[in-house]
């Protein structure tokens, strides 16, 4: 097969090619498994970058990349349209600030509610620290939210009970750059999902960047049950067993306009619920349960 890079006809070597985009969620697992099946499939080839998984969606149902990368719950509006889809791993939207927050022994010990996170990305209720801490001179709260239309922000906003629209703050492009922003600003708030949180090899979180509790039981202190956030591991077990709420939990997909047609992309996806699915924890992911896997296997026949 490995003859094929260099004598192939064009129409062979784009049926040998993968395209796919979306959302940065998905994008490192999405990358580990290419390198691997790449390795061991000669002749197969990956164009992939990431942008969101709003671009993920419509380049799917467009028919411009052979597979969206998706990180939200499918809506009705786009099973009307014709997708195809089937899950992959699991992970989490966390709410994250500065480590260098002024507050933030104050935010580690008490955390913070469903409704005061909604009070203070939606409504704007809550827009000064001292609003939670009766502290630190009516300093303001500088929100950030995400700028592309992206499953993180669609995740957490559901959490807080509506849609990425309503999300207020400052907009900031791509999972990356609002890590960036949020550990370099010290009086600011956002959200990440958890491999732009944590360190995959250290397990720590990684340098500037630190995660708000929440308050669970709104009883206005966090619990030892709720406590899950200070390593990797301890966060991805809590995901795992159900104790971090989904959402913010959520399962990640591959979208498509349709079922696939091209062989090769049939055959990486079924590889990645099966042989592939040993990569999912390694790179810092939740696996689906067996059950799921199966049925999506099932929509590949």
């Amino acid at each position: 097969m490995a003859l094929c890079i260099i004598s192939c006809t064009p129409e062979e070597k784009k049926q040998k090619t993968i395209s796919i985009s979306g959302a940065f969620a998905l994008y490192p697992l999405v990358i580990q498994w290419a390198g691997a099946y790449e390795a061991g499939h000669p002749g197969t080839r990956f164009n992939i970058s990431a942008g969101g998984a709003g671009k993920g969606m419509a380049d799917a149902l467009s028919g411009a990349v052979d597979l969206g990368m998706f990180s939200r719950a499918i809506s009705q509006a786009e099973i009307d349209k014709g997708v195809w889809w089937v899950g992959l791993s699991i992970d989490a939207v966390l709410p994250t600030i500065s480590s260098e927050n002024p507050c933030l022994d104050i935010l580690l010990e008490r955390g913070l509610s469903r409704e005061e996170f909604a009070d203070i990305f939606m409504s704007g209720k809550l827009n000064k620290w001292d609003d939670i801490t009766g502290e630190h001179d009516g300093q303001h709260i500088r929100v950030y939210t995400r700028a592309d239309a992206c499953g993180a922000a669609g995740t957490w906003a559901e959490y807080l009970g509506g849609k990425q629209e309503n999300l207020q703050g400052i907009g900031i492009y791509g999972d990356p750059g609002l890590a960036e922003a949020v550990a370099a600003d010290p009086l600011g708030m956002g959200f990440n999902n958890t491999i732009f949180i944590y360190d995959i090899k250290s397990g720590t979180k990684r340098s500037g960047i630190e995660v708000i509790p929440i308050d669970l039981n709104g009883n206005g202190r966090i619990d030892p049950e709720e406590d899950f956030y200070d390593t990797f591991d301890e966060i991805l077990d809590a995901i795992g067993r159900g104790a971090y709420p989904s959402p913010p939990a959520r399962e990640l997909y591959f979208v498509a306009g349709g079922k696939p047609q091209k062989q090769a992309v049939l055959d990486f996806i079924r590889w990645t619920l099966t042989e592939g699915q040993h990569l999912v924890t390694e790179a810092g992911y939740v696996p689906v349960s067996g059950e799921q896997i199966n049925a999506y296997l099932k929509k590949l026949d």
